[in-house]
């Protein structure tokens, strides 16, 4: 089943996981160690994650090591980016229209 970043950022537990290991790579294991939950649903987030290609698995002899892609991170901040024109540009209004309030009371 193909998923987006969406899907994966959609629940907390795979956005904390995006946090732990964008600092550095970790086993499953110990991510799960920060985690109140069993290592299996652990290990389901990390799946989920990596279908949507979030993080990368790195094998360093018996263990497997969970990373962060970065760069598929950008496709979320694109996305975001288009709301924060908007944002910027309703402010930038606000601040005329109390500007203007603010003259008017002088």
């Amino acid at each position: 089943m193909r998923r987006d970043v969406f899907q994966a950022i959609a629940d907390p537990t795979r956005r904390a996981i995006i946090l732990l290991i964008a600092f550095r790579a970790m086993t499953p294991n110990a991510i799960a160690e920060h985690f109140d939950t069993t290592r299996q649903a652990v290990s389901k987030h990390l799946r989920i994650l990596t279908e949507c290609r979030l993080v990368k698995q790195e094998h360093n002899g018996r263990e497997i090591y969970y990373q962060l892609e970065a760069d598929k991170m950008k496709e979320i901040d694109a996305w975001i980016e288009q709301f924060r024109k908007i944002w910027e540009s309703r402010f930038s209004e606000l601040d005329k229209v109390l500007l203007t309030l603010k003259n008017n009371k002088k």
